[in-house]
């Protein structure tokens, strides 16, 4: 097994990874390696792996190393270790926290009625809490919930459009505080056949297809509206931890806004222009901002959603 890893500068990191993940659709690890580079890695055995021109022409001038690893025997293993528990506390005035483990990692030892425990198999799909986007995802998730919890006196759950969903722990997590219904979008089949499988594995109901933001209308918000039952837009909450570029393509597809946006997999700098695309466009509102280290989160929402002032 082959390790092949890109190291870019950090502000260039979206741009790269948009683009490798088209080369490597079977998934990218990322590492920051310190405050201004950022290193991706791929895997595979020799000829499975995108081959050096195409690297360098993605990166252009952003490239600062290519380098290949051979990888002992015992990878996964090693592998494995890299994925840990990790656990997302009930926010002020909320008493919902999360913990995400995966399978291999045994349960929680002191089991809490108030933290929610979620298993996820990474497999080959981004969305395991590793990375601080999906934390800040989850974290403001939990924030939402704890507010209309306060304000709707246990009204109808809301619908959740989960898209990009990768390995579904956004959605499931939804699932899991009472929101239905839920859809997962994902462009990759690995991503949707994960999400499907971690969704079984929680026992929760979570309708999963593939889908091409660049190509494809967006369900519930689009331009058109399928007959029968469909969530009605100003109900609808969007998950979407996506890179910059697809979160302004996502802005662009919406017709019809949602009650509420929680986006992430923004850098720091780059969370006032989505912000401010999303207000001149749909009327979107700020509510919350959360950072971790380098990388941003948002919450948005529309001005007659509940709770919204």
């Amino acid at each position: 097994m082959i390790r092949l890893a890109l190291r870019v500068p950090l502000e260039r990191a979206d741009v790269v990874l948009a683009e490798l993940i088209e080369l490597a659709p079977a998934g990218v690890e990322e590492v920051q390696l310190d405050e201004s580079t950022v290193e991706y890695a791929v895997y595979g055995a020799p000829g499975e792996l995108p081959s050096l021109p195409d690297l360098r022409a993605l990166a252009g001038g952003a490239l600062v190393e290519i380098a290949t690893t051979e990888l002992a025997d015992d990878w996964h293993e090693r592998w494995r270790q890299f994925h840990r528990p990790i656990a997302v506390p009930a926010p002020p005035g909320g008493d919902l926290g999360l913990r995400v483990r995966p399978p291999w990692e045994p349960p929680d030892s002191q089991p809490d009625r108030h933290r929610i425990e979620i298993v996820v198999d990474p497999g080959q799909a981004f969305g395991t809490g590793s990375h601080a986007t999906t934390r800040l995802c989850l974290g403001l998730l939990l924030e939402l919930h704890a507010q209309e919890s306060a304000g709707r006196g246990g009204g109808s759950p809301r619908p959740v459009l989960d898209v990009g969903t990768g390995s579904g722990v956004l959605a499931i997590a939804a699932a899991k505080l009472g929101y239905e219904p839920l859809l997962g979008l994902d462009n990759e089949a690995e991503s949707v056949v994960a999400a499907r499988e971690n969704a079984t594995a929680n026992g929760v109901e979570l309708e999963v297809a593939r889908y091409d933001l660049r190509e494809q209308p967006l369900p519930w918000l689009g331009q058109a509206r399928a007959a029968g039952s469909q969530p009605a837009p100003g109900e609808v909450l969007v998950l979407a931890n996506l890179l910059r570029p697809l979160l302004l393509e996502l802005e662009r597809a919406i017709a019809r806004p949602p009650a509420h946006l929680i986006a992430s997999g923004l850098l720091v700098a780059e969370l006032d222009e989505i912000s401010s695309a999303f207000a001149a466009r749909h009327g979107m509102s700020e509510r919350a901002r959360r950072t971790e280290g380098e990388w941003g989160a948002l919450l948005l929402s529309s001005d007659d959603a509940p709770g919204a002032d």
